[in-house]
């Protein structure tokens, strides 16, 4: 049986473990919650601890796109977004993925130069 590569490695990830996978603040976070409703990780305790989860991440991986990598204002994002929801999350896969493949033969160009 063929392992799935693509399966989460975790069901929760912590605010601070999903700043750094995007090189945000926390606070750059927090901040998108309450610009973007439909962002909304469950929160758990009397602390209100949040909890991501991998759709929580595909959300912010969009935002991030949209606002980080392509420049748009969030005023710009949030109507992108509410237009044409579908859509956006396909470029922001295939972005994605291309960023993948530009990395995996960058590593594949070191290891041709070291030979």
């Amino acid at each position: 049986m063929a392992l799935n590569e693509y399966k989460p490695q975790k069901l929760y990830y912590s605010i601070k473990e999903v700043a750094e996978m995007f090189g945000l603040n926390e606070s750059t976070l927090r901040y998108w919650e309450t610009e973007f409703p439909f962002l909304k990780p469950k929160t758990s305790g009397p602390a209100k601890i949040r909890q991501y989860q991998e759709k929580d991440i595909e959300q912010l991986r969009t935002i991030h796109n949209l606002v980080k990598v392509r420049g748009f204002k969030l005023a710009a994002a949030k109507k992108m977004i509410n237009a044409n929801r579908k859509g956006v999350d396909m470029k922001t896969e295939v972005l994605s993925r291309l960023i993948a493949v530009r990395d995996d033969l960058q590593a594949l160009r070191k290891q041709l130069d070291y030979v």
